[in-house]
């Protein structure tokens, strides 16, 4: 891979976090939600931040990083045995629920975020997967060969060796805060709009 891919991925890394604004602008300013669209958004909506809490449960705080692509442990339990990026399956679930709840567009601008995202992740993952090859080798290899990217395993994988961290609730909340917040305004704002309207 040249050097200005390279380059690319780590833009893309880096400023991950804020690409989701723009379509939640749209999705706000155009919305037309209904009662039915936020119930089924919203259900959509806790079940990609449960996978997401899950995960950061685990990895903790590391996960917000936005300067170099690392990590201190090869993460393989919890979600991590069903996926290999929890985190980011969790994300797109939690897009596709507020578009949904939104119902801006629909379901045109649901679909264009949809895949935008994917192609941003495969971007970052792309880069994560080389520093994981490099950094953990065998243990990795295996694990990439017995989970996917974003389709879940039926089964959890179970590591050779023991995995270095474990669940600790704490440390999902200190790490979601964030996240938590932004989906209850733009729950909120919905909910509102929805109330105004009707």
């Amino acid at each position: 891979m040249s050097s200005q891919d390279d380059d690319f991925r780590k833009l893309v890394f880096k400023y991950r976090s804020y690409t989701p604004i723009p379509f939640l602008i749209v999705m706000v300013v155009f919305a037309q939600p209904t009662l039915v669209s936020l119930i089924a958004g919203f259900a959509v909506v806790v079940v990609g931040e449960a996978i997401r809490f899950w995960g950061v449960a685990i990895a903790g705080s590391e996960t917000r990083t936005t300067g170099t692509v690392g990590g201190t442990y090869l993460i393989t339990n919890g979600p991590f045995a069903r996926v290999r990026n929890p985190l980011y399956v969790g994300n797109m679930l939690l897009y596709a629920g507020v578009g949904v709840m939104s119902m801006a567009l629909f379901p045109w601008l649901l679909i264009a975020a949809c895949v935008w995202f994917y192609i941003q992740y495969t971007l970052i993952v792309s880069k994560e997967e080389e520093y994981l090859a490099e950094q953990f080798g065998d243990d990795y290899a295996h694990y990439k060969s017995h989970v996917r990217r974003f389709l879940p395993r039926l089964t959890a994988y179970v590591a050779p060796n023991p995995p270095p961290k474990r669940v600790t609730a704490s440390e999902g909340f200190a790490s979601e805060r964030r996240t938590l917040q932004a989906i209850g305004i733009v729950t909120l704002i919905l909910v509102v709009i929805f109330a105004v309207r009707s």
